[in-house]
Order: structure tokens, then C-alpha cells, then sequence
């Protein structure tokens, strides 16, 4: 369906939800569940959308401009198309929501925090469902690796997070396809100095022109890097990527006091084994081996790796079920 429609066009998107429920012979939804990455400071808890909501995450556009403003179209979008059925709200932030003061806080004035700056953190769809895979198997110190065009590394104690690389805004963090993740403030400031840059552009470079795609000057698309090798600047760019998410998976180490198992999943955490492997033997030290190479851990406490699938729209359903069975 998604070859046949464009995704941003909301009405096309939901026409051909419904031709497909009745080809299957399904009834129209009952309620429509959203994922939104960001809330802002104030929406931090999966709810139905009303008015107060829908106010809320018109303030959260500047958080993720580009995420939020696409969310708010489609929800539009089914609302217009199914009036009268719920609309529930599923936050990338809310799994992060009670990370401790030392994980959310970032290192500028208390006055700037208390405007909502401060760490909010993302893909916790993704990684409440990696937790849900494990389930009986969770182990008390989890590294969760969601790895793809966007890309974060979570520390997770005892089935809740304790600290994420993604900070105020999908950008920080590690290497992304086309988003710098974390690097030098400074660098802004030369620019806007010495260029001119204004925030829009700054948006544009941080965003949609640096990563590896930046860095490449070929694709942000780890595929198209892989095809492209041997190419020094394509493989300079996945080395980048690789050895920033084990530099994050480390970081996550010292929160943790070690690890017990790390699971990568996402598009390129579950499907490329190349990438795997490079970010693993620089975690060789910590006794890590590639899931699925059928080594094992090269020390008696070695930490376990594997790959597991991101199941969002999975717990997006959960979500809305939790919320809208009676009580």
C-alpha cells in the first residue's frame, strides 16, 4: 500500500486503509492510534487527543519540526476522515519520562530548563517493544540499539530507561543518515558568524545534510554506502556511523555498571550484519560478539548480543487498548 500512496498525503493514505479493511472484509477503525516523537515538555503520557492535547503539540512543532508537523496533518487528516472515533497519541518520549535527574538534565542555566530544555529522548515505541520481545528473558541491565535513517543507543535498568543518547530533539546523538548527531556547539556559532547561517539553515545542515550523507557526499542510505565501497568517503562515513553508536553503547556501559545483554534493532540494527559486526568488534573488550555468528562472549561475563524486530505499531495497539477498555 505504501508503493501505491504517498504517506504524507493523509486523505489518500486513509482512503486506502479503508478499501483494504473492506477487501479483507474488516469493519472501519474504532479509534486511530498516532505515533508522535515528540510532546513537548507537558505531553509526556500515551492519551486520547482533544482540544488541550491538540494544543499542546502544536507548541511541541519547534521540538522535532520534522516529525510533529507531519503527525499533526495525518491526525487531522483522520479526524476529518473518521469524526466522532478517538484519536490517541503514542509518544517516541514517554518511555524516557522518568529517567533520572542526572540523564534528563542538560548543562545550562536553570532557567532555560525550566522552559522544557532538557533530555526527552526517542524510539521508546521501539524500545518498549524490545522489552515486551524479551520478556521473561529481560535482563536487569539492557543496551538497546535502534539503529536507521534516525538512530539512539538506550540504557535500560530493570525494564525501564535510565539514560538515552537523543537529547532535547531527534538530532543529538549518534552519526545518522542525514543528521549530525552530536558534535561541537561551537561549529554552529563559527557558521553563523562567518556564513551567515540562520536557524532555518542551520535546521537544513543539522538535519538533512550531514550524517552520513554529509560526510559521503554520496547518500545517507547505508545501502547505497555498502554498494558504493570500496570508496573512501563512503566507507569513512559507516566507519563514523559504527564507531559512534559503540562509543554510545559504552556511554550506556558506565550508566548501567556494565552490561548484560545489547540488542540492536531498527532497519539497519536488524537487517545489516556488516554494521553489526563493526560496531561489536569495537566492543570486543567488553566480551561482545555479532549476534548470529555463533560465537560466544569471550569472557565468562560476556554480554549477550542480538537482533530483534522494532514492533511500534505493536505497542501503539497495546496503547490504545489500555486506554480505551473500560474500567
Amino acid at each position: 500500500m505504501a508503493g501505491q500512496v504517498d504517506p504524507a498525503d493523509g486523505a489518500a493514505a486513509f482512503a486506502a486503509i479503508d478499501r483494504a479493511l473492506a477487501e479483507a472484509g474488516a469493519h472501519a477503525p474504532a479509534a486511530v492510534g498516532h505515533r508522535i516523537v515528540h510532546g513537548g515538555p507537558k505531553l509526556l503520557q500515551h492519551c486520547i487527543v482533544d482540544d488541550a492535547v491538540l494544543r499542546e503539540l502544536q507548541l511541541a512543532e519547534p521540538f522535532a519540526p520534522l516529525h510533529v508537523p507531519a503527525a499533526l496533518k495525518l491526525l487531522e487528516a483522520a479526524t476529518a476522515r473518521y469524526p466522532g472515533r478517538p484519536q490517541i497519541a503514542c509518544f517516541d518520549t514517554a518511555f524516557h519520562a522518568a529517567m533520572p535527574t542526572i540523564a534528563r538534565t542538560l548543562p545550562i542555566p536553570r532557567g532555560l530548563r525550566a522552559d522544557g530544555i532538557h533530555r526527552y529522548g526517542f524510539h521508546g515505541l521501539s524500545c518498549e517493544s524490545v522489552v515486551d520481545q524479551l520478556g521473561e528473558d529481560l535482563p536487569a541491565r539492557l543496551v538497546i540499539a535502534h539503529l536507521g535513517n534516525g538512530a539512539s543507543v538506550t540504557a535500560v535498568r530493570a525494564g525501564r530507561s535510565v539514560d538515552t543518547s537523543m537529547g532535547l530533539t531527534p538530532t543529538g546523538g549518534v552519526v545518522m543518515s542525514t543528521r549530525s548527531g552530536d558534535m561541537d556547539p561551537g561549529v554552529l556559532i563559527h557558521l553563523m558568524r562567518t556564513q551567515g547561517c540562520n536557524p532555518d539553515e542551520l535546521e537544513q545542515l543539522v538535519d538533512k545534510q550531514a550524517g552520513m550523507l554529509g560526510v559521503s557526499g554520496l547518500s545517507g542510505d547505508m545501502r547505497v554506502l555498502h554498494a558504493a565501497s570500496p570508496h573512501a568517503d563512503a566507507d569513512l562515513a559507516v566507519a563514523m556511523f559504527c564507531r559512534s553508536v559503540a562509543k554510545q553503547i559504552a556511554a550506556m556501559m558506565v550508566v548501567l555498571g556494565g552490561a548484560d545483554m545489547v540488542v540492536f534493532t531498527g532497519g539497519i540494527g536488524e537487517n545489516d550484519p556488516v554494521v553489526r559486526r563493526m560496531i561489536c568488534d569495537d566492543l570486543a573488550w567488553a566480551g561482545i560478539v555479532p549476534p548470529g555468528s555463533g560465537a560466544f562472549p569471550r569472557r565468562p561475563q560476556g554480554c549477550t548480543a542480538k537482533t530483534l524486530p522494532s514492533l511500534e505499531e505493536a505497542r501503539i495497539a497495546r496503547h490504545m487498548h489500555a486506554i480505551l477498555a473500560p474500567r
